[in-house]
């Protein structure tokens, strides 16, 4: 290992310098777009106008803006660090060895989750350092826009799937860019978990952004939500002008980005409280289809074989809406009757009964609540993605699934291996969640399940392949590769 500590780049925009830690280096809150304030708040993602001066890379940028995450009691809080202006940022994770011997590695271009409402790649949680130098491979996580400042429904004023956009321009810097990091254009993984893992596999089946990747990472992908109806997201849009105070026949561009962003996060966490539904995990605002992006449904688009050729790693955690479910009393409180109530405005009183049995068959012991959050953990999660994995391997496309299993040690909330559980184990970031129960008890063999974990991940970042994991087969569960 040699002496370097700073590590100066050159975007094309203006220099940057990052920092040496471990065995990679870090650059942070590194601009991909303009600040998205004054006329550029609710439109696309423009390009920076750049800098002159070496910037400092070793602080990660802003989230953009938004309310606490409502998994809250599970991952651990977050002190707010949002800023509107700045906040169009990445970072960049390089191995030493990339930046030393001048070879190019491949890139995983990671995306956080939040339920198109919260998050930021700037956050300790996602640091990519240590999956950098553990995988000999360059990792990029960003911010982008959530909530109403993402995903409100105004294609009048250019306000449509805009956190999309943004996802789109960070592949394209890293096309243009990320080979002075070390990194290989060439080949280019795009995933992410929860609204990452649906963002990354609209990227991959979009005609206008999927040429540039090479593979894919799915991670609790939330694939039985279907994407927003365009005559719903434009009712959710009118009903936030009310909530906002935006009249009939105004300038609705103008008085939007007039209004301070804190007053459209607290209309649109009014709104979602209006919206909100027991067992329905759906935000308010998401990719809407035939917005940009969203040309087709997923399903049409692997029909038409816009994901065939790629590599496909895809998973879930075992209990995945325990995460949702688990501290909502509505839901902890309910009987037989009031769950299949539930189930019955979800997917209809004749399905609702059928699937409720089902999983009380396979779960004996369970509570009516335990029944039900098993119910959302394959309706919302693993039904869908067990969906694609199938129809991917069935046309001779090379597909890895997983399942990851481990529970805390202690567990008072029995939560057992709820959504985001593999986070820290990926990004071998146990020490930023000193809040969650998640990791209660975690100790060293947390650690080395992190380490295969993550090296499982990497080699199929790094070669599309994965050495004594034997690729899925349809409908064939011995398949599934099982964590924990």
């Amino acid at each position: 290992m040699t002496g370097i500590e700073h590590m100066v780049r050159d975007t094309g925009r203006g220099k940057v310098r990052g920092v040496a830690e471990g065995g990679a280096i870090s650059f942070r809150g590194v601009p991909y777009a303009a600040s998205p304030v004054g006329e550029l708040r609710f439109a696309p993602p423009r390009p920076h106008p750049g800098w002159t001066d070496v910037r400092d890379a070793a602080p990660a940028g802003p989230s953009v803006p938004q309310a606490a995450s409502r998994l809250e009691r599970v991952q651990g809080r977050r002190v707010p660090d949002w800023n509107e202006d700045g906040s169009l940022t990445l970072n960049v994770f390089a191995p030493r060895r990339a930046l030393e011997d001048g070879a190019t590695r491949p890139v995983l271009v990671w995306w956080h989750g939040g339920g198109f409402t919260s998050g930021s790649g700037g956050w300790d949680w996602y640091d990519g350092s240590r999956l950098a130098a553990l995988g000999d491979i360059v990792v990029v996580t960003a911010n982008y826009r959530v909530g109403p400042l993402g995903y409100l429904y105004l294609p009048r004023i250019g306000a449509a799937n805009l956190g999309f956009q943004d996802q789109a321009a960070v592949l394209r810097w890293v096309q243009d860019n990320i080979a002075s990091f070390g990194g290989d254009p060439r080949v280019v993984t795009v995933g992410g978990q929860s609204a990452g893992a649906y963002s990354s596999l609209m990227l991959a089946l979009d005609p206008g952004t999927n040429a540039s990747i090479t593979r894919v990472l799915l991670q609790s992908g939330p694939f039985g939500l279907n994407p927003q109806d365009p005559q719903q997201a434009t009712e959710n849009a009118a009903a936030y002008l009310r909530l906002l105070g935006v009249p009939d026949g105004a300038d609705t561009a103008k008085a939007l980005r007039a209004l301070p962003a804190e007053q459209l996060l607290d209309a649109y966490g009014r709104l979602s409280g209006r919206l909100a539904t027991p067992g329905d995990a759906a935000p308010p605002m998401y990719p809407v289809l035939g917005a940009p992006g969203l040309s087709r449904t997923r399903q049409q688009a692997l029909v038409d074989g816009a994901l065939e050729g790629r590599s496909l790693l895809i998973g879930t955690t075992r209990d995945e809406a325990t995460a949702f479910f688990a501290f909502d009393p509505r839901i902890q409180n309910l009987t037989t009757a009031a769950a299949l109530d539930v189930l019955s405005a979800q997917v209809g009183p004749q399905a609702a009964q059928e699937v409720y049995q089902r999983h009380a068959a396979r779960l004996p012991h369970a509570t009516p609540a335990q029944t039900f959050t098993a119910v959302q953990t394959d309706g919302l999660f693993r039904d869908g993605s067990l969906e694609i994995a199938d129809h991917h391997a069935a046309g001779g496309n090379t597909t890895y699934v997983y399942q990851f299993d481990h529970a805390p040690a202690e567990d008072p909330y029995a939560l057992g291996a709820t959504h985001c559980a593999e986070l820290p184990f990926l990004f071998n970031t146990f020490d930023a969640y000193p809040d969650s129960p998640v990791l209660a008890g975690a100790g060293d063999s947390e650690r080395a399940l992190g380490h295969e974990f993550a090296s499982a991940v990497a080699e199929f970042v790094a070669a599309g392949t994965a050495a004594d994991w034997l690729p899925y087969a349809p409908a064939t569960a011995a398949r599934i590769r099982h964590f924990g």
